[in-house]
């Protein structure tokens, strides 16, 4: 609006930072390759960031890079949910219109809770945690697919006022792009991020990522101060001017240009004070009346002021206010706003140091005027950021009857933007102010927004908001922001309330047991999340509560909670007649999510009682329901179970199937905790099929990115159990102390505690301590192996027969042998073997014991291995087929067959880097003198197998058949590309040919692919 004005004090010389700007463009030229970039900017205020910034993103803008800022607001004291990103996209917006409305297709309702100009949001979603993670995914999705043929530049500044929102939004897309040409560099300043400050967990975050690289901006040197000097004095500076100058601002480049303009407005040298503030404001104050009255407004009103509600606010004449203006702009104190007609300081220091200077009152009667204009004219700003701003001027101005509505509607906005820590800033705000709000105006409060199965009372239209109602909003808002120490004071308080009967709203005065049920509930969840119990006291304090009440969504959620704690703690048939009526309660009262959730669980109960056909088809038919009615919850959730419940009756190829189904959902989607769990079950059922090298590197990508605490474990349990197997004891031992510290003490679950104890007792045996495994066995046991368990229960019986059978002949190993043995076989008498795979496991059992006990029968191990044949366990097989050989060469028959055995095993145990079992047979056939080397075949020919191509090397095949490159059949394998190119090396040598185009042409010329996809 005032166009160019002079920048006296600016130096035109970019000073210094050469290694940084380096930096920065070698990040451009890597992105522009196709290699995204991350980078983080930091630097005390006024040390040159912003112009350092500005610098690269003339530079990027030269070589045709789209460049798109967004900054950090601050309202008051908080941040707007989501801002910078808002901004950024809006730029994009107006530069690539066609380029983004063709990326957000399709995704347009999510994305306009950032970008409202898409239209309008998405309908209202139950409240859960995943909501947030897509349209966190969506975001990251939307610009790679902006970034694929073009370079973008995204600059977000000052991080140090980011919102809750915006941080884990940033942390989001730090941690899962890969793909495109984008470069993302945000500023912070340091010197704020003092030790409580919420920025300095995500800094320490992001540390540990090495695709992020950060920037730390040193003060300048003498010697850049002199350039600084000299490019804005436009001559060569005194000497004594220099170190003057270079000792009072001690390098900081904004404190160079203030003291510059002090020095050229005859101030006397020295004479200013050592304090920051009178530093800051010195110019200021030689401002005239009226534009010094202008800065404190703005001041006030935010990190960037628009003209329109200026004007209202200032009440000068519009001549006056524009010379005002002028004169602060040509001050270099503020600055036209380059997107739209709104000015803001210069330098954030600056307007801190005016709005400290403001009197209480004064600084309470400026948020009136914004209040009131705002009010009078809504469009004097953007219709995104009004409610959060009124909220923000009502409550700095004093007025209790007036915050409160509008605070209330901010929070349901910042909730239906997934905004939920911003949500819980406003609801604690909300539950401050209610107390001083009159009781005529409380009353005509209407219920915001009712939390998940939380009782609506009487008519929503009549009915009026209760203090109850705003607690049950921001303990569901507290807990999917993270917050569950908050959530859980909150729930603690309501429940005060309701056994007190404080609660300032109840008409009746009396106890409301629905909604105490409610709140048990979710402290039931929470004591578990929190580690600080297994919720059961709770769910059953709730129980109690609904016991003999009308059935409705409360009374369903209990009973479904219950059931699915069941289904973890105690599976049976207590638990499952739980989840039969609690399926019937939501069908009563037409509550189809919670009746999801409890289907999901009888699934999985009738699964461990042996009903699996029609458990499995019952969960089936929950995830199919749940995609249909886009209840992303529960569909996440069964992809998690279905897996289990598949890999517990030994269909593991089927599990990793539906797992890996479960992961692209799971990523379409942003449910970033539910990936965690999914690749939880996902690693389990590689391990058992053999594919190992998958299952590392999944459980290293669990390890990474699980949310959660149960799935962090799992990451480490299968880390520890692939390590022993391999012969890797320390490692192991040192995965097994970090799984048992992310599963806690304080919620036991055999699911847990049975496959630690398998991988403990693994480690005790390879490294020779039996009584430990004795120990371990007779502890994992003791209190029995209930329904459903059997699972868990046959490995940890196996790996003790085995330690007993391994044993015999030590010194001292036949003390408590006979005792050891008794224990492990009465508890498989009792252990169910409901399908193929544990009867394998039984008769593997069985002939680990005959062989402690002195009698290893060759016939007993030719049936474990006749079993074990069909069923996809490599490795145990391989096992059997070692201890069959070894039995036959002990009573001298059949070295032929041994040869077979070994050679299997051998073959196996390579494979899969298991070295223990390697070094076992490589040390039987020295023994024997057999020959581990297979016979040199003639030619390949094509056999019954394909070539011996295994399962997982067939459908690399496929893939290279159709024109996939490693990177790409990686991605949809989900394996990594050098486990692709192993694939790939592999097949390439069983068939006999030199390139991918001549294993295309010979799989398809000898039939070896049924099916390739065009």
């Amino acid at each position: 609006m005032l166009g160019d004005v002079e920048n006296r004090s600016v130096s035109p010389v970019f000073v210094g930072r050469a290694g940084e700007m380096t930096a920065l463009t070698e990040a451009l030229s890597r992105a522009t390759a196709g290699e995204p970039q991350a980078l983080l900017v930091g630097g005390e205020a006024g040390v040159g960031k912003t112009r350092l910034l500005e610098e690269f993103l003339g530079e990027a803008c030269a070589q045709g890079a789209v460049v798109a800022v967004g900054g950090c607001v601050e309202i008051g004291a908080e941040g707007l949910p989501f801002a910078p990103f808002s901004t950024a996209l809006r730029a994009l917006r107006r530069t690539l219109p066609g380029e983004l409305a063709a990326a957000a297709e399709g995704q347009e309702g999510e994305l306009a809770r950032l970008l409202p100009e898409l239209g309008d949001a998405a309908g209202p979603e139950p409240y859960n945690e995943d909501s947030t993670a897509r349209l966190f995914e969506l975001t990251v999705r939307l610009l790679e697919r902006i970034a694929t043929d073009r370079t973008v530049v995204l600059a977000l500044e000052d991080l140090h006022w980011a919102d809750t929102s915006t941080r884990h939004l940033l942390a989001y897309l730090f941690r899962t792009v890969t793909r495109g040409r984008l470069v993302v560099v945000a500023t912070y300043r340091a010197d704020d991020i003092h030790r409580r400050h919420p920025l300095r967990p995500l800094l320490a975050e992001l540390d540990r990522l090495r695709t992020v690289r950060r920037i730390e901006l040193p003060r300048f040197t003498r010697t850049e101060v002199h350039r600084q000097l000299t490019g804005i004095l436009a001559a060569e500076p005194a000497p004594a001017l220099v170190d003057d100058i270079f000792r009072r601002s001690d390098g900081n480049a904004f404190f160079v240009e203030e003291l510059v303009v002090c020095q050229e407005n005859g101030c006397e040298p020295g004479g200013l004070s050592e304090s920051l503030r009178d530093l800051l404001l010195v110019r200021v104050e030689r401002l005239s009346e009226d534009a010094q009255k202008v800065a404190r407004i703005v001041a006030e009103g935010g990190s960037t002021v628009e003209y329109g509600l200026l004007a209202a606010v200032a009440r000068l004449p519009e001549d006056d206010l524009i010379e005002a203006l002028r004169a602060a702009v040509n001050a270099n104190i503020l600055l036209a706003v380059p997107d739209g007609e709104g000015y803001r300081f210069r330098h954030s220091l600056v307007r801190e140091a005016v709005s400290d200077d403001l009197l209480p009152g004064e600084r309470s009667r400026l948020n009136r005027r914004y209040a009131e204009a705002l009010e009078t004219d809504c469009t004097l700003v953007r219709a995104d950021e009004r409610t959060t701003r009124l909220a923000s001027y009502w409550y700095h101005a004093h007025d209790a009857a007036k915050a409160l509505p509008v605070v209330l509607r901010a929070a349901v906005e910042a909730r239906k933007r997934h905004a939920h820590a911003e949500q819980l800033r406003l609801l604690e705000r909300a539950m401050e102010l209610w107390d001083d709000v009159p009781a005529d105006v409380r009353a005509s409060l209407r219920p915001i927004d009712y939390a998940e199965a939380y009782p609506a009372c009487g008519c929503p239209e009549t009915t009026p908001l209760g203090y109850l109602d705003l607690l049950a909003e921001a303990a569901v808002a507290a807990r999917l922001c993270g917050e569950r120490e908050r959530a859980l004071k909150i729930v603690k308080r309501a429940l005060r309330l309701l056994d007190d009967e404080e609660d300032p709203s109840s008409a009746s005065g009396g106890r409301d047991p629905e909604r105490a049920a409610w709140f048990w509930t979710e402290r039931s969840r929470l004591m578990s999340n929190l580690g600080r119990g297994d919720g059961w006291a709770e769910i059953a304090t709730a129980q109690e509560l609904v016991r003999g009440l009308p059935p409705s969504a409360v009374h369903a959620k209990v009973l479904a909670v219950a059931a699915g704690w069941g289904m973890l703690h105690a599976p049976g048939p207590e638990s499952l007649a739980a989840a039969e009526r609690a399926v019937e309660y939501a069908r009563l009262v037409r509550a189809e999510p919670v009746e999801l959730n409890a289907r999901l669980t009888l699934g999985g109960l009738m699964v461990d009682a042996g009903d699996i056909e029609d458990g499995l088809a019952e969960m089936y038919a929950v995830l199919g329901r749940a995609r249909e009615l886009c209840v992303r919850n529960e569909a996440g959730r069964a992809y998690v179970n279905i897996p289990s419940c598949l890999e517990a009756v030994g269909r593991s190829r089927e599990a990793v199937r539906v797992a890996q189904e479960g992961l692209a959902f799971s990523r379409e989607c942003g449910l970033r905790d539910n990936e965690g769990w999914v690749m939880t079950n996902l690693v389990e059922s590689q391990i058992s099929l053999g594919h190992w090298d998958e299952a590392s590197e999944g459980a290293l990508r669990l390890q990474r990115i699980a949310y959660s605490t149960k799935p962090r474990g799992g990451a480490h349990l299968r880390r520890a159990e692939l390590a022993w197997l391999r012969g890797e004891l320390s490692i192991a031992a040192e995965h097994l102390e970090l799984a048992r510290d992310s599963y806690g003490k304080h919620d036991p679950m055999l699911q847990y505690l049975l496959p630690l104890a398998h991988v403990q007792l693994g480690v005790a045996a390879a490294e020779g301590r039996l009584a430990d495994v004795r120990d371990g066995f007779a502890e994992a046991a003791r209190g029995g192996f209930p329904v459903g368990c059997h699972r868990y229960a046959w490995p940890l019986l196996l790996i003790a027969a085995t330690a007993e059978a391994d044993a015999r002949g030590l010194p001292g190993a036949a003390e408590g042998r006979a005792e050891a043995v008794a224990l492990i076989r009465s508890y498989a008498r009792r252990l169910a073997t409901p399908v193929p795979v544990w009867q394998a496991h039984a008769l593997f059992v069985a002939a680990e014991l005959a062989r402690a006990e002195g009698s290893d029968d060759a016939d007993r191990w030719a049936e474990v291995v006749h079993v074990l044949g069909p069923l996809e366990r490599p490795y145990e097989l391989a096992r059997a087929r070692h201890r069959w050989a070894d039995a036959l060469l002990a009573r001298g028959g059949r070295r032929d067959r041994s040869t077979e055995l070994l050679r299997e095993a051998h073959l196996v145990a390579v494979h899969l880097g298991a070295r223990p079992l390697r070094e076992d047979v490589e040390l039987l056939a020295a023994r024997a003198r057999l020959s581990l080397r297979p016979p040199v075949a003639a030619a390949p020919e094509p056999d019954d197998e394909g070539f011996g191509l295994t399962p997982r090397e067939q459908d690399v095949l496929r893939l290279v058949a159709v024109g996939r490159t490693n990177r790409q059949i990686a991605e949809e394998l989900f394996i990594s590309p050098k486990t692709a190119s192993v694939h790939v090396s592999n097949i390439l040598a069983k068939l006999g040919v030199s390139s991918r185009g001549e294993a295309a042409a010979l799989a398809h010329r000898l039939r070896l692919l049924p099916e390739v996809p065009a």
